[in-house]
C-alpha cells in the first residue's frame, strides 16, 4: 500500500513539474478544462452538494450555540448539536406559522381579490382595444387558445409541481441531517484538513479555517439582521399607508430581499398583486411600490455596506457574475450560496502567496494600494 502511494505520489509530482514548464497557453487550456469540469461536477451533484453547502453555512451559525450547550450545560457533543438543530427547526416553523397565518387570513379576502381583477381586465382590455385596436372578441380568442394549451399540459405542471415539493422536502431532510453532522464532527473535520497539508503549512490552515469561520458567521448574522431590520421597516411604512396586509407584506419583503438581486422585483410583484384587491385607493397602491423601491434603495446604499459589506469584501461585479453563475448551477440556492462560496475562495487565495493576486481581484478597489507608474513615454497610469 505504502508502494502504491508513493507510485501515486511520483506520478503528481511528475504531471505537476511537467505543466510548471508548459508554455502559458497549454496551462490556460488546462485551467480551463478543469474549471469546466468542474463546474459540470457540481451541476451533476447539486442534490448532494447544494444541501451540504447549506448545512455548512448554517452549521457555523450554530456552532457558537452547540459549544454552550456541551460546555456550559454539560451535554453530550451530540445532545447539544440536536439541539441546536432543534432551535433552529423551531425558528424556521415560528417564521412559517406567521406566514401560514396571514394567507389563511387573506384567503378570507378571495372575493374581493376576484372582483377587482375583473375590473382590472376589464380596463386593461378597454386600453389594449383603444391602443392596439384588438377587438374585445379578438382578445377573448387569444387567451381561450392560451388557456387550452395551458389545460392540455396540466398533467405535466402538476407533476412538476408534486416533484418540486417532493425535492423541497428531501432537500430540508437532508440539510438538516447534513447541519447536525458538521456540528458533531466538527473536530474531526478540521484535524482531516489539518492532516491533508504539509505540517509546516498548519498554522495557515487553521488561520484560514478560523477566518471562513468569522466570516460565515458574521455574513450570515448580518444577513438575518438585515432581514429583520427590513421586515420590521416595511411592516411600519405599510401599516402607515393603510394596507390591511401590512405583516404579510413586510415579512414577504424582508425574506425575498435575502435573493440577490431578484429578490427585490419579486416583493415588489407580490406585494402589488396583494394590495390590488386590499387597497381602498389607487393612491395606496403606488405608494406600496414606491415604499419597497424606497426600502431596497436605502438597504442597498445604507444596510447592505455596513451590516454586510464590511464582513465580506467583495466587489459588486464579482459578486453579480457570481450570482449568475450560481442561477446557472444551482437555481436560486446557487444565488444565495455565490456570496458566500466567494467569500471562502477569498479568503484561501488571500493566503496564498501565489493566489494573492486573484485575491485582490474578488476585493475592493478600495483595498488596493494606489500607486503611479510611469511608462517610457512618460505616459502616467494610475494602477
Amino acid at each position: 500500500m505504502v508502494a502504491i502511494n508513493s507510485f501515486i505520489q511520483n506520478i503528481i509530482n511528475m504531471l505537476i513539474k511537467k505543466v510548471a514548464g508548459s508554455p502559458f497557453y497549454t496551462k490556460l487550456a488546462m485551467v480551463l478544462i478543469s474549471l469546466v469540469l468542474l463546474g459540470y461536477l457540481f451541476v451533476l451533484g447539486k442534490q448532494i452538494l447544494s444541501p451540504l453547502v447549506f448545512a455548512f453555512l448554517f452549521a457555523f451559525v450554530l456552532m457558537p450555540v452547540a459549544s454552550f450547550f456541551e460546555k456550559k450545560v454539560k451535554m453530550a457533543r451530540g445532545a447539544a448539536a440536536a439541539l441546536a438543530v432543534v432551535i433552529f427547526v423551531l425558528s424556521i416553523l415560528t417564521v412559517l406559522f406567521v406566514l401560514g397565518q396571514q394567507f389563511s387570513s387573506l384567503s378570507s379576502d378571495w372575493p374581493m381579490f376576484q372582483q377587482q381583477f375583473e375590473l382590472s381586465l376589464t380596463s386593461f382590455q378597454q386600453w389594449v382595444g383603444k391602443t392596439f385596436h384588438i377587438t374585445a372578441i379578438q382578445q377573448m380568442a387569444y387567451v381561450s387558445t392560451a388557456t387550452d394549451k395551458m389545460l392540455s399540459a396540466s398533467s405535466t405542471v402538476l407533476g412538476a409541481t408534486v416533484l418540486s415539493i417532493s425535492s423541497g422536502l428531501l432537500f430540508l431532510v437532508f440539510l438538516l441531517i447534513d447541519t447536525f453532522f458538521l456540528l458533531f464532527y466538527r473536530s474531526l473535520l478540521v484535524r482531516f484538513l489539518v492532516a491533508v497539508f504539509a505540517e509546516e503549512n498548519a498554522t495557515m490552515v487553521y488561520a484560514v479555517i478560523q477566518q471562513v469561520q468569522y466570516i460565515i458567521r458574521k455574513y450570515v448574522v448580518g444577513l438575518l439582521l438585515q432581514m429583520a431590520i427590513i421586515s420590521l421597516t416595511a411592516i411600519v411604512v405599510f401599516s402607515v399607508i393603510g394596507i390591511k396586509y401590512a405583516l404579510l407584506l413586510g415579512l414577504i419583503t424582508g425574506l425575498l430581499n435575502v435573493i440577490p438581486y431578484i429578490g427585490i422585483f419579486t416583493s415588489l410583484v407580490l406585494c402589488v398583486a396583494i394590495s390590488i384587491g386590499t387597497a381602498a385607493t389607487t393612491t395606496q397602491l403606488l405608494l406600496v411600490a414606491v415604499a419597497i423601491i424606497a426600502i431596497h434603495l436605502i438597504d442597498s446604499n445604507y444596510l447592505l455596506p455596513v451590516i454586510v459589506g464590511s464582513k465580506v469584501k467583495i466587489n459588486a461585479l464579482i459578486s453579480l457574475i457570481g450570482v449568475i453563475i450560481g442561477e446557472m448551477m444551482w437555481g436560486i440556492s446557487g444565488m444565495f450560496l455565490a456570496i458566500p462560496v466567494i467569500a471562502i475562495v477569498k479568503v484561501v487565495f488571500d493566503r496564498v502567496a501565489s493566489l494573492q493576486p486573484w485575491g485582490m481581484l474578488l476585493g475592493e478597489e478600495k483595498d488596493v494600494e494606489v500607486t503611479i507608474i510611469n511608462d517610457v513615454d512618460n505616459n502616467t497610469v494610475v494602477v
